[in-house]
């Protein structure tokens, strides 16, 4: 049974109706107070609730038996109809502020028959405190009236299912029962803000009234709905972006926000019904994102597996498995946080994108494995994907869980590290022979290292192919390798430098030879300028003479490079004979108080890829020490005959 079912539609309620949407401009003024009769045919509610209060506080102020009530008993009869009247005809023009269209509603009426309502409010509150015996109609509860005539309408209005559009013709039912909903709730609340707020007093807070009945009731209609049905993924990806983008962004319109308190509602749809669908969601979104990057990188491995050559663009050899694979998965990714409303949840769709990135790497592997003529170029094309991989997983966090994130940035750097090796390894091997002589007496009196640099210069031309930032990487990590053996050849104390013009000599070799590599890798793209600071200090230990001198420059270079040994120092300083055992000890004990006092904190490491072989286990020690034993040992017994 409705409010409406209850409320008297006699020939007084039907005459007057039709002056709700009435314009009052021609009403001329009077001085004549007005009847209650002549303030309800002009709907001036409010001053018709004002007379009957007044005339009850007449009755009933002095009144208070029922004898002296008894007399007048009629009186009270025509006060309590003429109350029913008007409770009528407030009822009706609550009923008829959103049922007519805008321009059919007289806000005069609105706001008169609002005062009514908060009028006889009032005098239920005074009533309340008299102490006195109240009529029969109070408290008579009209405000509580006035919101159940609200909700109801509001009610109403969302169950009034209008006929389909034109593009909501393919649309499924719930689809189409969501879209009437919400442009039922927005045309509603862009009249409340527009022409309903006016009439209320701003105690009221009538938008958010309003706006929290609507919310309500749409939350209601929908749960109901996914509760009687199961949804198909469609549907339910639809249901999940209106409740966490599109119905959300209604309340931010111009014209409604600022006047509704959007904090103060709830999500559409409850927990424990959305969990369920953002599971469905995500677990169907998932498996499509893994499908559509694996059969990117499948294609890439049919090519190979093919014997198609490597994609080539501006000279460069290029693969599309990075660039592809990113799109899909940022798309896919921010798509999904829109329609969940959580980035942490959307970025489980990448949970198993390490597992990928094992695939991806095994690819290449085998690429390296086979060795083909195509190899080199796709390797060096996978140097591309790596990078742009890289980049995503550092700079867009947010697409990946902190420990997918970490897995495949180990991968990338394996790979990564794997085909530089690859690429350069041929390129050692050429140069094997130059390397050789480097530390020797030759290299100091014969232009061993320009033959070197020819050789390099001949053979780098062979690295060139991938991307200008790869193959600078490349060229970096081929200066570093380079340098490497380089100290590594030095090291090994082939040459002794007794005299110290001879300690000068090999500082100035070394000091040329640190500027002649910077040149020539610097020239060809490598970044690495630090690796000639390296032979720069390294020049300087050898031509320095005072044991101070030498005591700073080592903890200097132990302090920029941690990973400086006491094994390094130690075969650094016996190249320099004229340097006494116990002040190599002193220098060694000063590198490991610099050691033990700075913190390591992303320095380069160098040194631990210097390989020094310890003096206590070189070849011809162990020769000595095997000749020194058998000369020691006793002689084994005859064999009794």
């Amino acid at each position: 049974m409705s409010l409406m079912d209850g409320m008297e539609t006699d020939g007084f309620t039907g005459k007057f109706f039709h002056k709700l949407i009435i314009s009052k401009k021609d009403e001329k003024p009077s001085n004549v107070i007005p009847t209650f009769e002549q303030n309800l045919e002009q709907l001036h509610l409010c001053e018709a609730s004002q007379l009957l209060i007044e005339k009850e506080d007449h009755l009933f102020r002095d009144k208070t038996d029922a004898k002296a009530l008894k007399q007048h008993e009629e009186t009270i009869e025509k006060l309590a109809a003429d109350r029913s009247k008007l409770k009528d005809l407030v009822l009706h023009t609550l009923l008829q502020s959103l049922s007519l269209r805008p321009e059919e509603v007289n806000t005069d009426t609105l706001m008169s028959a609002i005062k009514a309502v908060y009028q006889e409010e009032e005098q239920d509150q005074l009533w309340s405190h008299r102490g006195r015996t109240p009529p029969a109609w109070r408290p008579c509860g009209w405000k509580k009236l006035h919101d159940s005539m609200l909700r109801s309408l509001v009610e109403g209005r969302m169950d009034n299912i209008l006929t389909p559009s034109a593009d909501q013709v393919d649309q499924s039912f719930i689809q189409e029962d969501v879209h009437n909903m919400a442009k039922q709730l927005i045309a509603d609340l862009m009249w409340v803000v527009q022409g309903i707020k006016s009439c209320y007093p701003p105690q009221m807070d009538i938008c958010n009234f309003y706006a929290r009945m609507y919310h309500q009731t749409f939350s209601t209609r929908l749960t109901r709905k996914i509760t009687d049905a199961s949804l198909e993924d469609k549907d339910c990806t639809f249901v999940l972006r209106w409740v966490n983008e599109y119905y959300p962004e209604i309340f931010k319109k111009p014209q409604l926000a600022g006047h509704i308190d959007t904090e103060g509602l709830e999500k559409l749809l409850p927990k424990e019904l959305l969990e369920p669908l953002e599971e469905q969601y995500l677990s169907k979104r998932q498996s499509e994102l893994m499908t559509y990057i694996y059969q990117i990188l499948e294609e890439a491995e049919n090519r190979w597996n093919n014997g198609d050559e490597a994609k080539k663009e501006d000279g460069c050899y290029i693969s599309p498995v990075a660039y592809d694979c990113i799109q899909v998965i940022n798309g896919m990714v921010t798509g999904a946080e829109k329609v969940v409303g959580d980035r942490h949840k959307a970025q489980s769709l990448t949970r198993e994108l390490n597992v990928f990135m094992q695939r991806f790497r095994d690819f290449q592997d085998n690429i390296i494995r086979q060795n083909s003529a195509n190899s080199k170029a796709y390797v060096k094309a996978n140097l591309g994907c790596v990078e742009q991989f890289s980049d995503v997983l550092t700079k867009n966090r947010y697409l990946f869980p902190d420990d997918v994130q970490e897995d495949c940035l180990s991968v990338l750097t394996d790979m990564k590290q794997s085909a530089h090796t690859y690429l350069i390894k041929p390129v050692h091997e050429v140069l094997k022979p130059q390397y050789h002589k480097l530390g020797t007496d030759d290299w100091l009196k014969k232009p061993v290292f320009e033959n070197l640099l020819f050789s390099i210069k001949a053979e780098i031309q062979d690295l060139k192919g991938s991307t200008e930032s790869c193959h600078q990487e490349l060229i970096g990590q081929f200066h570093q390798d380079v340098t490497v053996e380089y100290v590594r050849r030095l090291l090994k104390g082939k040459v002794k430098l007794k005299k110290t013009h001879q300690q000068h000599q090999a500082c100035m070799v070394v000091k040329d030879n640190a500027n002649s590599l910077h040149n020539i890798f610097s020239t060809m793209g490598s970044k690495e300028v630090w690796l000639k600071d390296i032979l720069i200090q390294i020049a300087e230990v050898l031509t320095l003479q005072e044991l101070p001198a030498i005591q700073m420059e080592v903890a200097s270079l132990g302090s920029t490079f941690p990973d400086l040994s006491l094994k390094h120092v130690s075969a650094l300083l016996k190249l320099k004979t004229n340097l006494s055992k116990a002040d190599r000890k002193l220098v060694k004990e000063t590198l490991s108080a610099t050691l033990r006092e700075i913190k390591v904190t992303g320095a380069r490491p160098f040194f631990s890829k210097v390989q020094v072989q310890s003096a206590l286990h070189s070849p011809a020690r162990s020769m000595w020490s095997r000749l020194l034993s058998s000369l020691l040992s006793p002689p084994t017994p005859p064999t009794p005959q």
